[in-house]
């Protein structure tokens, strides 16, 4: 089905392959984009409704769909476009709180996108197994007796025992979710295999010397006794069936198509013939009659059971890093109220709560320490071993651990707004992302099927006509070998299992990618730019000083410039409001304050109107810089500082000087970025001789200074229009547009929310030295999933022709249906073995 739409909001080729890669990354679409004629040519596998379309662009940006129609007569007409509520957005989608998640099923080929299933029931698409989303561990207090005068019961209050009287007595109980899929594959296979030894012991007698099963068992017995075995077997592993049956009624042939069709063939044919064998030619019959295929359907269908067997262990391993970092959520806080301390659980704490923080215990929540000082371990976010010192008023983060005294904190941010829920989400999220690599899979499973079942078809006319006696026989068991040899399971698991051990490994190592198709993409990088401040440097700046140019002394102005920053976010701001802490000056309160993005501050400061910021800013008010003045900031600004004007009204009167330390390890990523071909350009809205300072000491060719929110961005725009595939990295409010424009966004994990939320990739050390991690964590994925799919391709290359007797006119060699089900099943694990490989990467 063909469809034609419109597009609008587009306004380079970097937009146009952000359209591109959204609409194919929808099960079932191919798209080209056009930025030309805004145009969009859909190719449509099945039914897909335009909400569905417009519903995943809107997410990446504001493009609008309109499809267009061509009438009878020829001509197009071009259809309104569909409104979408807020609410519409994220019907029928995973909710954003992992609360919501956690426990759920879903289709690791994403079949369906984000759909999720309460339970394990396969995924009606490609027929493998869901795989569950990993739940945190809930502790929860109950109350007993403890004269135990009901038994086991217990409550969820404290109070008195209604037999006995006795103050109840609190315990708490762990209840840890658990994917029970593997479990029950594991005792599937079990009762597989009990039955399917036998069966293949009754059906291979006749090659053991003498023969003596026969001597005991009748062969007209045994082949009954093979029934009745085969049967426990069909029922434990009817699944297959029913996904093979689900992949034909809707037309998405998979892997189960073709274990289906092949396993129920060889049934149906030995049943038949076990019960009717008068129906068939005498080519058929051997010395002991008609050879039926009991055990060859319970060893495939068996064999098939311990591939996924294996698949479902190898995606509980997969999951580790999620696993490990829901064990870092604590579970109860101790929170301060009027009537004294209370523990209770995490869910229950709200902003503005204190909380007791012991000796020992994990941080609950986010928030600010508002009483006593703390040494707190904050190795799960930055990776340094050694405990931060943190004092009155200082952020501390949830599942940190604290040293070794107490302290009372207020919540600020709870539930899924902390940062280690946030990680979590992200790390869940991008483990279900489809990688574009992954289309070439889909497309090629897409007529994988119909062209086996054909092979089949033709194996089965040839050896009728051109084979050895019996021929029928002969032509039967390679149609049912093509069948069964040519399952593309291996080809289904190449991607996702790269994918999913990739991005676990990268978790663990404080890289969080966000989505598969940014992992793919970081490889691809040969320009990466940077933002200056927080992200090459500490962005922690302090104030050297304070220089006066008017009659207000040092101290004023400290009090003028700190007040004013008070409602201000940038990372400049805190160096005033700490120096002014130091001091104990109460500040004052500011009115009409105006953030002038990529410029400065302004407000209302004791009846002045004050301004503090760059020259740009002080152009704006028309404050004259004299050349005095001037002379000074340059010569400050040449050592690398940063020199922000203080101006009352439009006359300066003072000006700062602030100084960023370059981080350690930014030298040392700068140059290993530059030796891997990466050209790096720093953008930052500093002044040019600060930004030269800092460029010469990092080794940076290139730089742009002064540059405002919207430059960074027309800067990655005009790059990609010359074919680069563009990196940012940055931590700012005022590089989430260019974070969000990059083909990878990188923000530090240090920065804000904002620009967190902005990129595809988040480095929890905050520092540079992750970036050349990221590019090679990208390429050790992107080449073994290369390697996946040449084992798979290769394997099925080599194996139809076996299964389909290319080898009996040379070497008499015929491949039997139950030797194709271990050559697929070896497929597999191949596959899962290899990806298992990126758990011993180094980064």
């Amino acid at each position: 089905m063909k469809k034609i739409y419109k597009v609008s909001g587009m306004s380079c080729d970097g937009c146009r392959t952000k359209v591109e890669n959204t609409l194919n990354e929808i099960h079932g679409v191919e798209a080209k984009v056009t930025l030309q004629d805004e145009q969009a040519d859909i190719d449509l596998h099945h039914d897909i409704d335009t909400i569905t379309l417009q519903k995943a662009l809107l997410k990446k940006g504001n493009y609008i769909l309109q499809e267009v129609i061509t009438k009878a007569d020829g001509t197009q007409e071009i259809l309104p476009a569909v409104e979408i509520s807020e609410d519409d957005m994220y019907q029928q989608e995973i909710p954003d709180n992992m609360a919501d998640k956690a426990g759920k099923y879903f289709c690791p080929m994403l079949c369906e996108g984000d759909k999720v299933y309460d339970s394990n029931v396969g995924c009606p698409v490609c027929g493998m197994n869901l795989e569950q989303i990993p739940a945190a561990k809930i502790e929860k207090t109950v109350y007993y007796c403890p004269m135990l005068c009901e038994g086991d019961k217990t409550y969820d209050k404290p109070g008195n025992c209604p037999v006995c009287g006795m103050n109840l007595v609190a315990k708490t109980i762990s209840i840890e979710p658990e994917d029970t899929t593997y479990k029950d594959m594991v005792k599937k296979l079990i009762i597989s295999l009990i039955f399917t030894i036998p069966i293949f012991l009754l059906a291979m007698g006749g090659m053991l010397p003498g023969d003596p099963i026969s001597h005991v068992i009748p062969h007209s017995v045994n082949n009954y006794i093979q029934l009745l075995l085969t049967l426990p077997v069909v029922y434990v592993c009817w699944m297959f069936f029913e996904r093979a049956w689900v992949s034909f009624k809707t037309w998405n042939l998979n892997m189960f198509s073709l274990i289906g069709l092949g396993a129920a063939a060889g049934l149906v044919f030995s049943i038949v013939a076990l019960f009717f064998p008068g129906i068939f030619p005498e080519e058929f019959k051997g010395d002991h009659g008609i050879h039926l295929y009991f055990e060859s359907v319970a060893v495939i269908l068996t064999l098939v059971l311990v591939g996924q067997v294996m698949e479902a262990k190898a995606h509980s391993r997969t999951n580790t890093a999620i696993k490990e970092l829901l064990k870092l959520a604590p579970t109860q806080a101790t929170i301060i109220t009027d009537k004294g301390e209370e523990i209770i659980e995490i869910e229950k704490i709200v902003k503005g709560d204190k909380l007791r923080v012991k000796p020992g215990e994990k941080i609950p929540v986010d928030g600010v320490i508002f009483e006593g000082e703390a040494s707190i371990d904050e190795s799960m976010i930055t990776g340094e071993p050694i405990p931060v010192r943190k004092i009155k008023d200082e952020n501390v983060i949830s599942g940190t651990i604290n040293g070794n005294s107490s302290f009372v904190m207020i919540a600020e941010k709870v539930g899924n707004e902390t940062l280690l829920a946030q990680i979590i989400d992200m790390v869940n999220n991008a483990s279900r992302s489809r990688a574009p690599i992954q289309k070439l899979a889909d497309k090629v499973a897409k007529y994988f099927v119909p062209v086996v079942v054909l092979v089949a078809i033709l194996a089965f006319f040839i050896w009728k006509i051109y084979g050895p006696e019996p021929k029928l026989a002969y032509a039967f068991v390679n149609a049912l070998a093509v069948l069964i040899i040519a399952c593309p399971c291996a080809l289904g698991l190449a991607t996702p299992m790269s994918i999913m051990v990739g991005i676990g490994k990268g978790a663990q190592n404080g890289i969080l990618v966000k989505n598969a198709e940014a992992l793919e993409t970081a490889n691809k990088i040969n320009v990466l730019i940077i933002d200056k401040t927080g992200t090459l440097t500490e962005g922690k700046p302090s104030i050297e000083k304070i220089v006066t140019t008017s009659t207000y002394n040092i101290d004023e102005l400290l009090l003028l410039t700190a007040s004013i920053n008070q409602n201000s976010e940038h990372a400049l701001a805190h160096s005033f409001i700490n120096e002014a802490k130091n001091k104990e000056v109460d500040l004052i309160p500011v009115k009409m304050f105006v953030n002038q993005t990529g410029k400065g501050i302004q407000g209302i400061v004791n009846k002045k109107r004050l301004s503090l910021g760059n020259a740009k800013l002080m152009k704006d008010i028309n404050a004259t810089i004299n050349e005095q003045i001037k002379a000074q900031v340059t010569k400050e600004q040449q050592l690398g500082k940063t020199v922000s004007y203080i101006a009352e009204d439009n006359v300066i009167i003072g000006y700062v000087v602030i100084y960023d330390k370059i981080k350690e390890s930014s030298k040392k990523a700068v140059h290993t970025l530059q030796q891997q071909g990466i050209e790096v350009i720093m953008i930052t809205g500093d002044n040019p001789n600060t930004a030269k300072a800092v460029a010469d000491e990092l080794g940076i060719k290139h730089f742009i200074a002064e540059a405002l929110p919207q430059d960074k961005l027309q800067e990655i725009k005009k790059l990609q229009e010359q074919g680069k595939i563009v990196a940012m990295a940055g931590d700012g409010i005022n590089d989430a547009p260019a974070l969000a424009q990059a083909n990878v966004g990188i923000s530090m994990g240090t920065g804000t929310d904002v620009a967190i939320e902005s990129s595809e990739i988040t480095l929890l050390k905050g520092d540079l030295a992750g970036i050349p991690k990221a590019i090679k964590l990208s390429s050790a994925v992107m080449k073994n999933i290369k390697q996946n799919l040449f084992f798979a391709f290769v394997y099925n290359s080599i194996g139809i022709p076996i299964a389909a007797g290319i080898l009996y006119p040379f070497f008499g060699i015929v491949l039997s249906p139950m030797l194709a089900a271990v050559a697929m099943s070896f497929s597999s694990v191949s596959v899962i073995t290899n990806s298992l490989r990126l758990k011993n990467l180094k980064l």
